[in-house]
């Protein structure tokens, strides 16, 4: 097994080598919970969930921690607008997150820590590092790290450290410091300000600190797999390197994976500019999870993303070849030899599908060969090659594949309610009878109600109609 990947940090791709064998350790930058996260956001997450799913599909232990943001300047100024608490904020779209992850089938994560729950870690991380010389303190309480003091900085992002720092979370005069490229690792107490009482003083701890303190406290402080967006590179991944390698004077993170903006008309999806979706208002539009998990999951991480109802439709397409597939395999009987040829199809499709998710996750060939292998056995049912037990041998195939991605149908139903049984009892009976009219009419009704019918050699099979948008 040689999963390679490209990482940011060297722009080379190599093989990934867990520092501890066997077990993977990885941190995802997740949401700040100001309001609610957008597809964009997720497509960044479900990036993360395809790795670690992979991962695991390839016997490797995974520790997934992503973090929760719930202290910062845009959930304090939102909260008073509200005239309730950061924390109960930060819980309603804490909330939020974790229902929409859910709807997406995302794996959660063994740990999800809050930033305002590891203030003692940050505190700790903070004061090393002004006793190493890297950080100073202002006359305000805020503490700053010291750029000058690293020579390395910019290495991540490729950037001369002598630039001007852009797209921080906090305007360059808004706090008093030594040099404008400096960041704060603490902010002094404001009024209306929340604020802790800590070692370093009082106050409440900056963006990227944070991410430092949690990443460490739970992954050591060297781990395999950093991931997040693109956007994130600078100057938020850059700072985390910084301040972790300073203080710590280890090697922080082995592998920094970044994933594209998702596009929106052209333009990348972003709160700021209001192009955006969220994951819970297209829920209740009528698109279908499943659907948006493809779409968001189905190109490469690192290739731009153009979120449109045509992908949407061409996704939902997809799901319904394989949820027909499903459906055809359930209801498969024929009693015969098994397939000579069936066993190397499995193999020589187990080795497209992890080739291609190898070379850093290439999963749009790797879907390539799930749908080739689709085609395939769909003609071998034409054809009733397939025995009984083979039938039940490419099920269990699909549903160990799909531990990787994802998208398979959602459990099969008990049954449908009453009145819809009696209308495909009532069509059955008008095929016994070769009403034909009277059969149409009945499978339209069906239709309808999302029910599809398909008259196959093993009778008459229904499946649910996989909704793209409303």
């Amino acid at each position: 097994m040689t999963i390679r990947l490209l990482d940011t940090l060297s722009g080379q791709q190599r093989e990934l080598v867990p520092l501890e064998p066997g077990h993977v350790r990885i941190y995802s930058c997740g949401p700040t919970v100001y309001g609610p996260a957008h597809i964009g956001n997720f497509r960044s997450f479900l990036f993360a969930d395809l790795l670690v799913r992979y991962l695991r599909y390839r016997g490797l232990r995974v520790t997934w921690v992503m973090n929760i943001t719930d202290i910062d300047d845009k959930i304090i100024r939102g909260a008073a607008a509200q005239g309730i608490s950061i924390g109960e904020l930060a819980q309603r779209w804490t909330d939020r997150f974790l229902a929409d992850a859910a709807a997406l089938r995302m794996t959660p994560p063994e740990v999800l820590p809050r930033a305002t729950e590891h203030i003692p870690e940050i505190t700790t991380l903070i004061a090393t590092l002004l006793e190493r010389g890297h950080a100073y303190r202002t006359e305000d309480g805020s503490i700053f790290f010291r750029i000058a003091s690293w020579p390395a900085y910019g290495r991540l992002a490729r950037l001369d450290p002598g630039q001007l720092r852009v797209g921080e979370r906090v305007e360059a005069d808004e706090y008093a410091k030594d040099d404008v490229r400096d960041f704060a690792l603490w902010k002094g107490p404001k009024p209306g300000e929340p604020s802790f009482s800590t070692p370093v003083g009082e106050g409440r701890p900056g963006w990227h600190v944070e991410c430092s303190a949690m990443s460490m406290k739970h992954l050591g402080p060297s781990f395999d797999i950093h991931t997040g967006a693109v956007d994130l590179i600078f100057p938020h991944h850059e700072d985390e390197l910084a301040q972790s390698e300073a203080a710590t004077g280890l090697p922080f993170v082995r592998t920094w994976l970044h994933c594209a903006h998702l596009q929106m008309a052209g333009l990348k999806m972003a709160k700021s500019t209001g192009n955006i979706e969220r994951v819970s208002d297209l829920l209740e539009r009528g698109v279908s999870a499943r659907a948006l998990r493809y779409v968001l999951i189905a190109v490469h991480y690192r290739a731009a993303l153009n979120y449109a109802d045509a992908s949407l439709a061409a996704a939902g397409s997809a799901l319904e070849r394989l949820d027909a597939l499903f459906a055809a395999l359930a209801g498969y009987r024929e009693d015969r030899p098994d397939d000579v040829g069936l066993a190397d199809l499995l193999a020589g499709t187990r080795a497209g599908f992890e080739r291609a998710l190898d070379d850093d996750l290439n999963i749009a060939p790797a879907l390539a060969v799930l749908f080739d292998f689709v085609r395939e056995t769909n003609r071998r049912i034409d054809a009733r090659t397939l025995s009984t037990a083979d039938a039940g041998i490419v099920t269990s195939f699909l549903h160990d594949l799909d531990r990787v991605l994802g998208i398979g149908p959602d459990p099969v139903d008990d049954g449908l309610a009453p009145d819809l049984e009696a209308l495909l009892e009532a069509r059955a009976a008008a095929r016994t009878a070769r009403n034909w009219a009277e059969s149409d009419r009945l499978r339209d009704e069906l239709a309808q109600h999302g029910i599809v019918v398909e008259d196959t050699r093993d009778g008459q099979r229904w499946r649910r109609l996989e909704e793209t948008h409303g």
